[in-house]
This record gives structure tokens, C-alpha cells and sequence, in this order.
């Protein structure tokens, strides 16, 4: 059988002057130094705020790839940090302490639970499809609250950390940092790699015309579960890596404002785009704490801000960096 055409796209730059990925290498590598400039940048405190902003990225870009490449716009997408988070807390809880069958539990549950929510939901679209994914984003948040015995409402303080080969990396500042940020290094370059495969070709193709794509005989609704799914994988490891930066897990992780948070981190920073999520998660962590220590009523300013932003930059934050250089 002679294979299917694949849906012709815009060519995307992959010279060796790549604008995205030298700015995505940049901002990774000044993530990197951060440990040792946050001595005279606040210490401890600034490093804690950068882990939170790099595990607010991961999840931001696990979103951008059904979101931003799909086109499936999810109200719910906090409930994998929430799995991710409370499957870690549990798993610590009762005596399993190895990062690495933590982390295959995660991955297995936070992607068994994106098939099946995810094979209801990609049946319907538009708005119906945010409703539906924020009904079981609630369901989960609701269940949560009733687990009594590992804290319920009131969620539940974790009092150790994974271990790999006895060694505590993810409890030490340091150690933490540089595996939050390997792990964010990892599924940018990942998720950009798919979204540029024949997969990824083929899901941003059925995102402007899935009857047509459909009419090639791909299957529109298998390519959006898989995209689901992956998403929601990759959204589990951020919930690991918040439960290991808090040594707290609590319901309020899956909650629909986390889930608007993201979406707004992956609008602001640029929809479909290398570096919009990962640019626009430590946008948004960083301004956000920054203004809150200016005033109290520091939403009046972050408000028209992003405002301002979206409004007058072609791509979100990421449009603004390439246009600035392409004109520079």
C-alpha cells in the first residue's frame, strides 16, 4: 500500500542559525547559572521561585502541545499536575521511595487517566470539549478532598523526598534545581521534535482542516488521543517535581485556576511555538512575585499588562524575541 501524503506546512528553519533554538538555548543556559548568581539575587528563595517557574514550564509546554499544535483547548489540564503530584505524595507515603518507579507510576496513571477522560472528550469540540475536560478536572479535585487518610481538604505534608541510588537529588536546593531543569531541557527539545515529526505534521494539519485530513485517510481522532495522552504524561512529571519543590500536596493542584493559569502562560508566551511556553511560564511566576512585593494590588497592573501583550505582540512573548532580532 503507497503511503499517505502527509499535509503540507509552512518550512520551518532548521538551519544552523535557528533563531527559536539559539533563544531557547539561551534562556536554558541562564536558567542553569542561576545557583550561582542567586547568592546576590535572594538566595535560597530566588532558587525556590526559579524551580517553581521551570516546573510551571513543563507543564505549560505539555499543554502547548495539545492546545497551541491541537487546537484542543483544555480547562482541565491541572488535573495531571494534581495526579502526578498526589501519586508521588501517596506512593512516598507508603514506603516507596526510588525516584524511578515514582516517576513509571505517574507516567503510567496520569496516561491511563488522559485515554480514557481523553476518549470521551476529543468526541466532542469547541466548547463543549473545554466543559467536559473541566468536569473531570473537578471530579478529580472532588475525589481528592474525600482521601481522609492522606489529608483530604487540607492535603498532606510530605516528609521525604525520591532517592536515586540513595542519593536525595530531589531534596537538596541545588539538586533539585538541576533536575527540574534536565527534565524541562529534555521535554522542550521532545515536544518541539514531535510537533515537527509526520505525528505532529499531521495533528497541526487537522487543527486548521481535520475534514480534510480526515479525507487522507489519517484517523483525526487517534492523533489528538495520542497528543492527549503524551500531554498528560508529560504534565504528571510537573506534578512530580511540585510535590518534591513543596513536600506538599494538596487538592487545590487540580484546581480549574491552575488550569487557566496555563493557559494563559502558553497564550501569553506564544501558541505553538518552540520557546512561547517555556517563555511565558517564567514570565508570568517571575512578574507575578515580583509585582506582589511592589504592592498589594498587584493584579490591577499584571491584568493590562498581559493585556498589552497579547495585543501587541505578534506571537506572544516568543514573536516579540523573533521579531525584535530579525529587525536588530
Amino acid at each position: 500500500m503507497s503511503e499517505l501524503p502527509v499535509p503540507d506546512l509552512a518550512p520551518v528553519n532548521r538551519g544552523p542559525l535557528d533563531r527559536s533554538l539559539m533563544i531557547g538555548l539561551i534562556v536554558l543556559g541562564l536558567l542553569a547559572i542561576m545557583p550561582l548568581l542567586s547568592p546576590i539575587l535572594g538566595g535560597d528563595y530566588m532558587l525556590s521561585l526559579v524551580i517553581k517557574a521551570m516546573i510551571f514550564a513543563i507543564a505549560a509546554i505539555s499543554l502547548d502541545l495539545v492546545l497551541g499544535y491541537g487546537g484542543m483547548v483544555s480547562f482541565g489540564h491541572a488535573v495531571f499536575l494534581g495526579i502526578g503530584a498526589y501519586v508521588t505524595g501517596i506512593a512516598l507515603q507508603e514506603g516507596v521511595y526510588g525516584a524511578f518507579p515514582i516517576l513509571a507510576l505517574v507516567l503510567l496513571i496520569s496516561g491511563a487517566f488522559a485515554l480514557i477522560t481523553g476518549a470521551i472528550s476529543l468526541r466532542t469540540t469547541g466548547v463543549y470539549f473545554i466543559m467536559i475536560t473541566l468536569a473531570f478536572a473537578q471530579m478529580v479535585y472532588f475525589s481528592l478532598t474525600s482521601l481522609s487518610y492522606y489529608g483530604g481538604d487540607d492535603g498532606l505534608t510530605l516528609w521525604d523526598t525520591p532517592e536515586v541510588f540513595g542519593m536525595y537529588l530531589f531534596q537538596t536546593g541545588s539538586g533539585l534545581f538541576y533536575s527540574t531543569l534536565v527534565l524541562l531541557a529534555l521535554i522542550w527539545f521532545f515536544v518541539w521534535r514531535l510537533a515537527m515529526s509526520r505525528f505532529g505534521r499531521v495533528l497541526r494539519a487537522a487543527k486548521q482542516n481535520p475534514t480534510r485530513v480526515g479525507s487522507l485517510g489519517y484517523n483525526v481522532f487517534v492523533y489528538r488521543l495520542i497528543a492527549y495522552v503524551i500531554s498528560g504524561m508529560l504534565a504528571g512529571v510537573a506534578g512530580f517535581l511540585l510535590a518534591c519543590q513543596a513536600e506538599f500536596i494538596s487538592p487545590s493542584t487540580t484546581s480549574w485556576q491552575i488550569s487557566g493559569h496555563l493557559i494563559i502562560m502558553v497564550v501569553l508566551g506564544g501558541l505553538a511555538t518552540r520557546n512561547g511556553p517555556l517563555l511565558g511560564a517564567l514570565f508570568v511566576v517571575l512578574i507575578e512575585e515580583i509585582l506582589s512585593q511592589i504592592t498589594h494590588d498587584w493584579r490591577l497592573i499584571f491584568g493590562p499588562l498581559l493585556v498589552l501583550i497579547v495585543l501587541f505582540s505578534k506571537g506572544g512573548l516568543a514573536g516579540l524575541l523573533k521579531n525584535k532580532r530579525a529587525t536588530g
